[in-house]
């Protein structure tokens, strides 16, 4: 008997909203009193953006559904579940999901399947594969899933780089492993086109690169060519610790894969050097990242993707991608992410400004009875932005109102 699930399931639209107001890593590097190059080089970031008091994660939840429903034209009456990444905490039992649902109130859809998902930043790659099994299993009822990634943490705790290395080592070890159990051969760099990372800060990408580079140098010198064997031939005798903690090998990786780095990683970096580490939403940001680069050069070419949630939770796998159906087509996708416009329109704040404005946050994070300034002068129409929240903790939020012409 033929099997009637759906095959070959994947990604059919994506929007992304990050906060309109920002603060310059090179500012921020004089007004912190750090050495110059700290955060542009030494973390390889440009740009940091940060919710003011009136954006929260449920408002820029709000916002991005509210968004990719009406600018893909999805009836709200399509979704048949809703998943939530996120490790920002706003309410311990009530998930960000029940609070999406105003936005399905309207159209009466009140049966849609999901809640959230938490493990540090693996949370939006967990609701992503939540929603794909969804679709695959005898419980799909034919409509869309939808999921989304939102997190706004204003304190970045000193990430454990060996913990992330090791976990991108054994998930390139078994995606190797399956790889050649399926194909008949090995895997190796060449055979994607391009890698996606989760990227907390971009110095950490371009080593993470580097060391899936080493990984193969260390498979099958053949996967590697004759400078970069010449490169990375003094530490091949390092054992898996010693090579964790080598800063000479560490560069040495990078120098070697340089050139392939500008090829299949960079055109992914934009948004999170932009924008700074986006937590769930970062692998997403970065996958947006070349969409927005590459636009339909992308057509049946394969990405890699590599998940990370500290703690730790991981996960390495590949999408290929295909040109689509209006409105779910390849090029209609870049257009309404509109990444170049939402970039080039954001308010730059003094770093005076921005650690005033973490304090307040800080101050009313987990708090009651407030109201906000409601001061949304330099949101886009259309955005959902925190209002008040009563003494009994029910937040309350309002929508910028679209100029009609």
């Amino acid at each position: 008997m033929a099997s009637s699930r759906p095959t070959n399931v994947g990604i059919l639209a994506m929007d992304i909203y990050f906060p309109p107001t920002c603060v310059t890593q090179e500012a921020l590097e004089g007004h912190d009193g750090v050495s110059k190059g700290k955060y542009t080089i030494g973390l390889g970031q440009d740009c940091m953006a940060f919710c003011s008091e009136v954006e929260d994660v449920i408002s820029m939840s709000l916002t991005v559904v509210a968004s990719l429903l009406e600018k893909f034209n999805v009836d709200p009456k399509q979704i048949g579940r809703l998943e939530v990444g996120s490790e920002t905490v706003i309410d311990k039992s009530k998930s960000i999901k029940t609070f999406l649902m105003q936005v399905f109130e309207a159209s009466g859809n009140t049966d849609i399947e999901g809640v959230d998902s938490t493990n540090a930043c693996y949370g939006g790659t967990a609701a992503l594969f939540n929603c794909v099994n969804w679709v695959e299993s005898s419980s799909w009822d034919g409509r869309y899933g939808l999921v989304v990634c939102t997190d706004s943490a204003v304190v970045d705790g000193k990430l454990s780089q060996t913990c992330y290395l090791m976990a991108l080592d054994s998930c390139y070890r078994i995606l190797c492993e399956k790889f050649e159990k399926l194909e008949g051969r090995p895997f190796s760099i060449s055979d994607s086109d391009y890698f996606v990372f989760h990227s907390p800060y971009n110095k950490l990408v371009q080593k993470s690169f580097g060391r899936l580079y080493f990984n193969d140098f260390m498979r099958n010198l053949s996967f590697v060519d004759e400078a970069a064997r010449e490169t990375l031939a003094p530490y091949a005798s390092l054992s898996g610790d010693e090579s964790y903690q080598s800063r000479d090998l560490e560069k040495a990786n990078q120098q070697a894969a340089k050139h392939v780095y500008d090829e299949k990683v960079q055109p992914s970096t934009l948004i999170p050097k932009q924008v700074g580490n986006m937590y769930t939403a970062s692998l997403y940001a970065a996958f947006a990242s070349l969409l927005h680069n590459k636009n339909t050069s992308l057509v049946g070419k394969r990405v890699v993707l590599f998940s990370y949630g500290s703690g730790l939770t991981a996960t390495m796998f590949s999408l290929r991608l295909q040109e689509g159906q209006h409105p779910f087509n390849l090029s209609n996708i870049v257009t309404v992410m509109n990444v170049s416009d939402k970039l080039k329109q954001r308010l730059e704040i003094r770093p005076e400004e921005f650690v005033e404005t973490l304090k307040i946050m800080e101050h009313r994070y987990g708090g009651k009875d407030f109201v906000t300034s409601k001061d949304c002068s330099y949101l886009p129409p259309g955005t959902f932005y925190l209002t008040s929240v009563d003494s009994m903790y029910r937040r309350y939020y309002g929508k910028k109102d679209k100029v009609i012409a």
